[in-house]
C-alpha cells in the first residue's frame, strides 16, 4: 500500500477491502502521515486497541517519497535533489514569496518537449514520475526540510500534461483537507502548450486550479524554433483551446514569456504578443533568459525588460516582471536538470 499515492477515500476503501476496517482508522493514519510525517503506526492512539491490525498494516505500508540527496541554497531559496528508487534524480525548488513558500515540483524525470532554452528539455525524457514521486516532493519539503508549503507550481522538470493522470491524481491528494490541505486555487499547472492536456483539464472542471502557458513568442516561426511543440500545436490552435477553457468568472490564465535578447524582445514582438493575448484574460510573467549550455543567446538588460513590459502595459496587458532567483544554484527558470 503506497500511501502517498492514495486519497483518503481510496485509503478507506483499501482498509475496508483488506482489513475490514473503515474511515476511522484510515483518517488517523492519513493525519499522522500527511500532517505530522509520522509512520510509527504502533504509537498512533487510534491503533492502540488493535495492535495486531497495526502490525499487519505496518508490513503493508509503503512510504517512499524518495531520498533527499542534497540541497543548494541561495538566500532563502532552496533547490533539493531527490533520488528515486531506480537511481534517477529529480529537482524541486522551494521559493520564498512574501511570507509564504511556493514549491516548484517536477512531474517527469527529464522532458521530451525539447525547448531550446530549457536544460531539462535538452536532457530528454527518462520517464514519467509516479503519483507518490510527485506527492513525495511535498512530503520531503515539509518533513525533511521542515518548511511550510502554501503554493504548488508544476513548473519543475517535465511537461505536466505529458504525464496527465498521475499529475491530476497527485493534485487530488495534495488538496485533501485531512492531508496536506493545499487549496486548489494555490496550485498552478504549467504547460508548454499541449492542447490535448488543456482540453482534458477543462473537461475535469477543477474550479480554482490555475493554468499557466509558456508562450515565449507570438510568431509561429520563432515559437517553433524555441519550442518544437508549436509545430504540432500552433499558436492559433493553442488560443482556441484557451478560449474554450472553462475559467471561473474572475479567473485568468498565466502566460510565461522568457525574454531573449535579439530574438523575441523587439517592439514588434510586443505588439504581436498583445494582439495574440486579446481578448483572453491573461496575467503575463515576463522572465529574463537564464543561461543554458548550447543556447547561444543573451539575457536582456534591465532597461530592455522595462521597455518590453511598458510596451505591453500600454496595450492593455497585465505584466509582472519576474527577476530571476536561484541562478547561482541553477534553480532559475529553464535551469533544472544540471545536477541530475
Amino acid at each position: 500500500m503506497d500511501i502517498l499515492a492514495l486519497t483518503l477515500d481510496e485509503l478507506g476503501a483499501f482498509f475496508t477491502a483488506e482489513f475490514g476496517k473503515g474511515m476511522f482508522h484510515a483518517s488517523a493514519l492519513y493525519r499522522e502521515i500527511y500532517k505530522a510525517g509520522n509512520r510509527d503506526i504502533l504509537n498512533i492512539p487510534e491503533f492502540a486497541a488493535s495492535p495486531a491490525f497495526a502490525e499487519k498494516l505496518e508490513k503493508r505500508l509503503i512510504l517512499a517519497p524518495g531520498q533527499v540527496l542534497s540541497t543548494f541554497r541561495e538566500k532563502n531559496l532552496v533547490k533539493f535533489i531527490t533520488g528515486l528508487s531506480d537511481g534517477l534524480k529529480i529537482e524541486s525548488v522551494l521559493i520564498p514569496m512574501a511570507g509564504r513558500n511556493t514549491l516548484c515540483v517536477s512531474s517527469q524525470a527529464g522532458c521530451r518537449m525539447g525547448c531550446r532554452f530549457c536544460e531539462t528539455g535538452r536532457a530528454g525524457l527518462k520517464r514519467n514520475l509516479s503519483v507518490s514521486e510527485i506527492v513525495g516532493q511535498v512530503f520531503n519539503a515539509r518533513f525533511v526540510l521542515g518548511e511550510k508549503i502554501r503554493n504548488i507550481v508544476f513548473m519543475g522538470m517535465g511537461e505536466p500534461f505529458d504525464n496527465f493522470d498521475p499529475v491530476i491524481a497527485a493534485i487530488r491528494i495534495m488538496t485533501e483537507q485531512k492531508g496536506f490541505d493545499i487549496a486548489l486555487r494555490h496550485i498552478t499547472v504549467s504547460t508548454a502548450g499541449l492542447v490535448r492536456g488543456i482540453d482534458a483539464l477543462g473537461r475535469l472542471n477543477m474550479k480554482g486550479l490555475r493554468l499557466a502557458v509558456s508562450v515565449n513568442s507570438a510568431d509561429d516561426a520563432t515559437r517553433s524554433f524555441l519550442m518544437p511543440v508549436n509545430r504540432a500545436h500552433s499558436l492559433q490552435t493553442l488560443k482556441t483551446a484557451l478560449q474554450n477553457f472553462p475559467l471561473t468568472r474572475r479567473g485568468c490564465f498565466l502566460f510565461e514569456y522568457i525574454l531573449i535578447k535579439g530574438l523575441n524582445d523587439s517592439e514588434t514582438d510586443a505588439i504581436k504578443l498583445a494582439e495574440y493575448i486579446h481578448p483572453l484574460p491573461v496575467r503575463l510573467n515576463l522572465i529574463p533568459l537564464n543561461a543554458v549550455a548550447g543556447f547561444n543567446y543573451e539575457s536582456p538588460c534591465d532597461d530592455d525588460m522595462q521597455n518590453f513590459a511598458e510596451s505591453l502595459a500600454g496595450q492593455g496587458v497585465f505584466v509582472v516582471k519576474r527577476w530571476s532567483k536561484g541562478r547561482s544554484v541553477s534553480a532559475g527558470c529553464g535551469q533544472l536538470g544540471l545536477e541530475c
